[in-house]
């Protein structure tokens, strides 16, 4: 009778599973490095985040709208990288911006973070006259449109009393004046005409070299280039150097009445219509 013989199972060495162990964490430490240099590029050669923080861009932007900038559309300066990183005279693979874009860029004095839309390129002659843009002596067309009605934020009022008006519901609308304001190369967008205000009328001013003349939508409600750069304030004609990202995608909104301790009002508040769209 043959006898079978159980084969004799093989024994994991001790040590095997500690190693194990050890390269899995090796391996997860090497992908948070790898991973870490990516959103540092990311941040730092693609794009930057931003957030609207005043009614200057209204109606195209309001308070509460979060939004990514790309950074390459005017190249590299210390103003647009991290830590102020040196790039030596000028831009690296610098551009001016086209008339009509969304720019957001550092003020000339205090280098805080403004968004204005690029409106004069060096040599444009810009002019306000009766509250009209006058480009190279020439008027832009401008067309009445309906009116913007938006819900008042909490903690804040219209422009003016006279443009406020009670919803349906009770709560508090501004409705205010729209325009439809198309420059000489097709780019067409929507503006405020708020009233008479003393930068309706300006002096033609040539747009030096290295510089763009910059406007806000809210034309009544926006200390842009149309007065000298004061630090907090008025950004007068800004320089190249200064450009740090075209405004390009906006991936949240919220009307303000979110609250912290109260999770389920980030969804509630959210204006979910504003999202995931192009600027």
């Amino acid at each position: 009778m043959t006898e079978t013989v159980k084969p004799r199972e093989i024994e994991e060495p001790a040590a095997a599973k500690p190693a194990e162990e050890k390269e899995d964490w090796k391996s997860f430490g090497w992908f948070l490095v790898k991973l870490v240099i990516i959103v540092f590029l990311f941040r730092t050669l693609a794009f930057t985040s931003f957030n609207i923080p005043s009614e200057s861009m209204m109606p195209r932007l309001l308070v509460g709208d979060y939004l990514f900038a790309q950074k390459w559309s005017y190249g590299y300066s210390r103003n647009s990288l991290p830590f102020d990183a040196d790039v030596g005279d000028g831009r690296l693979f610098g551009s001016l911006p086209e008339r009509g874009d969304i720019v957001i860029f550092k003020h000339p004095i205090d280098n805080t973070d403004y968004i204005k839309r690029a409106i004069g390129l060096p040599g444009d002659t810009v002019q306000m006259i009766d509250g009209v843009l006058h480009l190279n002596g020439e008027a832009v067309r401008k067309e009445r449109v309906e009116d913007f009605l938006i819900p008042v934020r909490p903690g804040d009022g219209c422009y003016s009393m006279r443009f406020e008006e009670a919803a349906d519901d009770g709560s508090l609308m501004c409705r205010y004046p729209q325009f439809r304001e198309t420059l000489p190369n097709g780019v067409s967008y929507n503006t405020f005409d708020l009233g008479i205000v003393d930068v309706d009328n300006t002096a033609p001013l040539v747009v030096p070299d290295d510089h763009v003349f910059m406007m806000g939508d809210n034309r009544d409600n926006s200390q842009d280039s149309r007065r000298a750069a004061v630090s907090g304030g008025w950004v007068g004609l800004v320089p190249v150097d200064n450009l740090v990202a075209e405004a390009s995608f906006m991936y949240w909104s919220t009307d303000g009445h979110a609250e912290w301790v109260k999770p389920w009002t980030w969804f509630t508040s959210a204006r979910w219509s504003r999202m995931f769209r192009g600027i």
